[in-house]
């Protein structure tokens, strides 16, 4: 069974949502017959390579909150992760663009290290405080999890895997996809936002039973 997943980088949901997914496949009984393809979804395409100022006051003004407020909101996320089993350190995460960290993990994949890359961006981004968007950043990140040093450079100087992350997000505009993380099975069955595990489960044990005469997903 294919399932793709569609998330950012600099999403907290979507760090959540990865644990609960696998949590959710760990318990699958077919699990070894899952595929898992990760899609690049970006939240906010136009960032800058780095955001600068206090990341409670940009949530504020995109919200139309107060700092406070979001500063709540951040520490109700980071309690959320943490009952996950992930760490999340609003306090020193830095707002980025995220397109090339998409393109390294579309390099991964050709390598058979697309989740061990996706992992490594989200803990840098979210626990460590890294800059995921700097090109040093992401070429120790990937000789972390044993990517090629030359070609990820040759990558990072290039507009390679470019196409492939707007295809992803062309995909996700055509499945109706406007928030992630959304988790597509087999391109018959969808659904949108980290969920417990539970529902994740539930949602595996659906896509396997439905693969027979699946048709294509028309809205997620």
């Amino acid at each position: 069974m294919e399932v793709e997943i569609w998330s950012d980088v600099a999403c907290p949901w979507c760090y959540i949502g990865k644990r609960r997914f696998e949590a959710a496949l760990a318990r699958f009984e077919h699990r070894d017959e899952v595929r898992i393809t990760w899609r690049s979804f970006e939240l906010d395409p136009g960032a800058p390579a780095e955001r600068t100022g206090d990341g409670a006051e940009h949530l504020a003004r995109k919200y139309g909150m107060t700092v406070e407020q979001a500063r709540e909101r951040q520490q109700e996320m980071a309690d959320a992760a943490a009952g996950d089993g992930v760490e999340m350190r609003f306090d020193i995460a830095r707002g980025a663009n995220t397109f090339d960290a998409h393109r390294l993990v579309h390099l991964a994949a050709a390598h058979g290290l697309q989740d061990a890359m996706k992992e490594r961006l989200l803990r840098a981004h979210f626990t460590e405080g890294e800059l995921v968007s700097d090109h040093a950043t992401l070429r120790r990140l990937a000789a972390e999890i044993g990517l090629p040093s030359e070609e990820v450079t040759d990558m990072l100087a290039s507009d390679r895997f470019a196409s492939e992350v707007r295809d992803d997000e062309r995909t996700a505009t055509e499945f109706g996809i406007g928030g992630v993380p959304t988790f597509v099975l087999d391109r018959a069955l969808g659904a949108s936002g980290a969920h417990p595990p539970d529902a994740l489960l539930e949602l595996l044990r659906r896509g396997w039973a439905a693969r027979e005469g699946a048709v294509p997903v028309s809205s997620v």
